[in-house]
């Protein structure tokens, strides 16, 4: 070995020693990234048989293919529960009958997307079909994980709902903790910078676009957590009724804030406080100035 590779890796070594709580050494399996990013997008492909794979799936073979894929995947999530059971045990339950659980869900949520598909195909004018929705549009694919990875956080499992959202988050630029509540007929329009934290309850027929943020207030410092480390704190992030839309770049704060059935909230607004059902909130301390251009110092300086 080359001295200055011998050297690296005994200051490596020594910061393995030093450096706590960012390595997990001689214990049990963690759950994988890749495995979990893969069972995640071989989920979508049930979720939308014939949009994720190369190739078209004919209606003659769907049966086969289905049973083919419901094997694998009841493998492949059972030995990734399994990982997360051996870190974060949940009474009277084991992988086997967990997987089992999560996978006899998936109709019931099938059912729920297509509702969030036919939202977003009615509510974009730009939209040309809804094969266009499902294939193109971030907010769908981003529900959907969202969507399968709620089914899994409410049988207690941890690690892998956050690890799918996680995934979503990073391929759409829209971060929807699993933990949410989240109605049907939802769309999300653009997507980029949504937040949706782990206790925000969203009614019916909801429209978020980019940028909004359904947030908590800042914790204290040192907050009493449970067993499986989660902050003890209840409710912290708002409740949106149904039929609410929430325009860009808006951030609503808190536990006790509700924003009542049929709102609009408009773009650019900061609340932390409730609204009564039939508002339209909007920012309205703004100004804009216009002035003439000084062409003689460039295009852009006014």
């Amino acid at each position: 070995m080359d001295q200055p590779i011998k050297k690296l890796v005994e200051q490596l070594l020594e910061s393995y020693t030093q450096c706590g709580g960012i390595k997990h050494l001689s214990g049990a399996s963690l759950p994988s990234k890749n495995a979990v990013a893969a069972l995640t997008q071989d989920l979508l492909h049930l979720i939308f048989p014939g949009f994720i794979s190369e190739q078209q799936i004919s209606t003659r073979d769907l049966a086969h293919e289905t049973s083919v894929q419901l094997t694998s995947l009841q493998k492949r999530l059972e030995r990734e529960i399994t990982k997360a059971l051996e870190q974060h045990p949940v009474k009277d339950q084991h992988a086997e009958s967990m997987t089992l659980a999560f996978l006899s869900e998936l109709p019931k949520v099938r059912r729920l997307i297509q509702t969030d598909v036919e939202a977003a195909f009615q509510g974009d004018p730009a939209a040309a079909n809804k094969e266009e929705v499902v294939l193109a549009y971030p907010g769908v694919e981003a529900v959907a994980v969202f969507r399968m990875a709620h089914v899994l956080y409410r049988l207690g499992v941890a690690f892998l709902p956050r690890m799918m959202t996680e995934w979503a988050h990073s391929r759409t630029g829209i971060d929807l903790h699993p933990g949410a509540d989240i109605g049907s007929h939802f769309f999300i329009d653009h997507g980029t910078g949504v937040v949706i934290g782990g206790t925000s309850k969203i009614g019916n027929r909801v429209r978020l676009y980019q940028g909004v943020g359904l947030v908590a207030r800042s914790l204290a410092k040192h907050v009493e957590r449970d067993d499986q480390g989660q902050a003890l704190v209840g409710k912290r992030h708002p409740t949106i009724g149904d039929d609410v839309t929430i325009y860009a770049n808006s951030t609503i704060v808190g536990g006790d804030t509700v924003i009542g059935d049929r709102t609009i909230i408009g773009g650019n607004v900061w609340l932390t406080r409730s609204i009564p059902p039939d508002s339209v909130v909007v920012f309205e301390a703004q100004q804009v100035s216009i002035h003439a251009r000084n062409r003689m110092a460039g295009d852009w300086i006014i």
